[in-house]
C-alpha cells in the first residue's frame, strides 16, 4: 500500500510540459550531434562542382557514385593490392582489440577484487597516464619497440594498444560493482579464479568491455601507423587512403569517399552497442 501512494506520488511530480520540454531539449541536442554525420554522407555522393558550391549546401541536389568508382580505380593502380592494406588494418584491429580487453579485463580484475599491496597505487598510476595523450607516448613506444626489435612488425601497433588505461579505468570501474559475496560463494562452491574470472566476470562486464571494443576498434581502424610499419607490404588502409587524397583539390570527391568509408566501421560497432556503451557510464563511477 505504501509502495502504491509512493508510485503515485512520484507520477504527480511529473508533468506533461516537463516531458515536452525535455524530448524538445533532446531533439535539439540529436539534429546538432547528427550534424556531422549527415554531411559526411552527403558530400561522398556529390561532384566536384556540388563539393566547391559557395554557399555550401548540406544535402546533395545531384547525386553520384564517381567518387566512389574514381577511389577504386586509384587504388587498382597501386603496387600493392587493396585487399593487402584491408587486411593489415582488419588484422590489427581485430588482434589488438581482444588482445586488449583479455589483458584489461584480467588486470582490472585483480586490481578491484584481490586486494594485493599496492594496488590503489597502481590504479592511480593508471588514472594518471590518462591525462596523457599518445603524442606524447609515441617517442617512448618507439624507443621500446626498436629495443625489441618489433618496428616495422604489425607487434609494433598491436601490443601498444593493450595497454589503452580507458580500458582497463572502465572495466575496473565495472568491476567494483560485483559484490565480493557472489566471488566468494563461488570459490566456497570449488571454483577457481579462472573459472570465477570466465563464467562469473566476464559475462557480468560485457557492457563495459564492448565499450571498450567500440574505443579500441575507432582507434586501431584509424590508426596510420607510419610512425612505426615502413614496409608496404604493411601499410594500413588509413595510411594508403590518405596518399590519395593528397593529391590535391582534384581529388576532393575522392577524398569525401574515403571519409565515408572509414567511418563505417567504427560507426557500425557503436550502433550495434550502444545500449551497453550507455550502461557502462552510469555505472563507471557506482560503488557497492
Amino acid at each position: 500500500m505504501a509502495k502504491k501512494k509512493f508510485l503515485k506520488r512520484r507520477a504527480a511530480n511529473r508533468s506533461r510540459g516537463g516531458d515536452g520540454a525535455i524530448f524538445v531539449m533532446l531533439m535539439i541536442f540529436g539534429v546538432f550531434f547528427a550534424f556531422p554525420l549527415v554531411y559526411v554522407i552527403n558530400n561522398a555522393f556529390k561532384p566536384l562542382n556540388e563539393i566547391f558550391l559557395f554557399p555550401p549546401k548540406l544535402f546533395v541536389q545531384h547525386p553520384t557514385m564517381s567518387n566512389f568508382s574514381d577511389l577504386f580505380v586509384l587504388m587498382s593502380r597501386s603496387w600493392v593490392s587493396f585487399l593487402r592494406y584491408v587486411f593489415n588494418t582488419f588484422f590489427i584491429t581485430i588482434t589488438g582489440t581482444i588482445g586488449l580487453i583479455i589483458i584489461a579485463s584480467l588486470g582490472a580484475y585483480a586490481v578491484s577484487k584481490m586486494h594485493f599491496p599496492g594496488d590503489k597505487v597502481f590504479f592511480k598510476i593508471v588514472i594518471i597516464t590518462l591525462m596523457f595523450p599518445g603524442y606524447v607516448t609515441s617517442i617512448p613506444n618507439y624507443l621500446i619497440m626498436s629495443k625489441l626489435h618489433w618496428v616495422d612488425t604489425y607487434l609494433s601497433v598491436i601490443v601498444p594498444a593493450f595497454a589503452m588505461p580507458m580500458g582497463f579505468f572502465l572495466l575496473k570501474q565495472f568491476i567494483d560493482t560485483i559484490p565480493d559475496t557472489l566471488i566468494e560463494a563461488a570459490k566456497i562452491d570449488g571454483a577457481k579464479e579462472t573459472r570465477i574470472f570466465a563464467r562469473i566476470i566476464l559475462p557480468l562486464i560485457k557492457p563495459a568491455w564492448l565499450t571498450v571494443m567500440i574505443f579500441s576498434i575507432q582507434n586501431l581502424w584509424n590508426a596510420r601507423a607510419s610512425n612505426f610499419i615502413y614496409s608496404e607490404q604493411l601499410k594500413t588502409l588509413p595510411y594508403a587512403l590518405g596518399q590519395i587524397i593528397g593529391g590535391g583539390i582534384a581529388r576532393a570527391g575522392v577524398g569525401a569517399a574515403v571519409s565515408l568509408l572509414m567511418m563505417i566501421v567504427p560507426l557500425t560497432a557503436f550502433i550495434v552497442s550502444q545500449s551497453n556503451v550507455i550502461q557502462t557510464m552510469a555505472n563507471s563511477g557506482i560503488k557497492e
